[in-house]
Order: C-alpha cells, then sequence, then structure tokens
C-alpha cells in the first residue's frame, strides 16, 4: 500500500528489534515488546493493518512508558470508540508518508508533514550532542534510531506526541 493510500485509509478514520526474517512496521514493534500502548491504539483507531502494509513510512513510535507518563486516564479515554477520530490524529503525527533516517537529517531542524496533514514536526539533529528531538506541540526526544523494517523506519520516542 503506498503512502497516500495509508493517508487515505486514515482520512476515513478507518527493545529488540532484529529478526531472522524481515518484519513490517507493527511487528517489529510487536516483536520489540516496549510498544503494547501504541499497538492497541493503533488498532482501536483501525490503523493497524495500515502501518503493517504502507511502503516507504516513518513511525516516531512512542514507547509504553511515554504513554504512561500522560495524565492519569488519558490513553483509557482515548482508546474509547467516541474518541476515535482524535486517537487518529494523534497517532497520525506520528508517521511520516516517506523514509527519513537520521543519517539524513542535517545538523539544525527542518519540517516535515505528517500524515495528519494539518501537524507538522520539527525535527532536530544536535551536532555536538548528536541527538536528535521531534517536536509539535510538545518535544520527545529520540531514544533508539533507525530500526529498519519491511516497509519502513522506527524511530523509539520517549513522549507521545499532540497536537
Amino acid at each position: 500500500m503506498k503512502a497516500t493510500a495509508l493517508a487515505a485509509t486514515l482520512a476515513l478514520g478507518s527493545a529488540t528489534f532484529s529478526s531472522a526474517q524481515a518484519a513490517n512496521v507493527v511487528e517489529t514493534a510487536q516483536q520489540a515488546g516496549t510498544f503494547g500502548t501504541l499497538l492497541a491504539a493503533a488498532t482501536a483507531a483501525g490503523l493497524a493493518d495500515a502501518l503493517a502494509t504502507t511502503d516507504s513510512i516513518t513511525v516516531f513510535a512512542p514507547t509504553d512508558e511515554a504513554f504512561a507518563a500522560l495524565p492519569a486516564g488519558t490513553v483509557e479515554d482515548l482508546l474509547k470508540p467516541e474518541n476515535k477520530d482524535k486517537l487518529v490524529a494523534i497517532l497520525t503525527m506520528h508517521v511520516l508518508p516517506r523514509e527519513l533516517a537520521s543519517n539524513q537529517l542535517p545538523g539544525r531542524s527542518i519540517h516535515v508533514r505528517t500524515l495528519n496533514t494539518s501537524e507538522m514536526l520539527a525535527v532536530t539533529k544536535s551536532a555536538k550532542a548528536r541527538t536528535v528531538t521531534v517536536a509539535g506541540a510538545n518535544t520527545a526526544n529520540v531514544v533508539a534510531a533507525d530500526i529498519r523494517a519491511d516497509n519502513g523506519i522506527i524511530h523509539v520516542i520517549d513522549a507521545v506526541l499532540l497536537p
């Protein structure tokens, strides 16, 4: 599935990363064991299949700890069927419709469009500290970069990006 097909699907609302055989983004996240909340949210939002089959995507993947750091009750509230649109808006902020590896980042901030077309992210690579941050309304640190999957790249982040 192409990124545009994933975007259309989204518009309709609809610690070890190595593997002996290649895996898609969802399978890679499942194998890691630290993305249960993200995967549950993607399933509740109707996005898990699109994330598994769309080619050439980048996912800024918040860990379970990142979701746990949200205010009490936030995750449970977002997983309710009546909040699906809000959940889709948050999750699509974490996905780029292209692959973006850390070695492609200049030693400065760049702005990238996400699958949530009303949101842009500032991705900043510090040349001195060799750190990468991703910012929307809030900021997340990339704690593990360039995890390859069959259909894209995962960058593990320490916070949930919010619109």
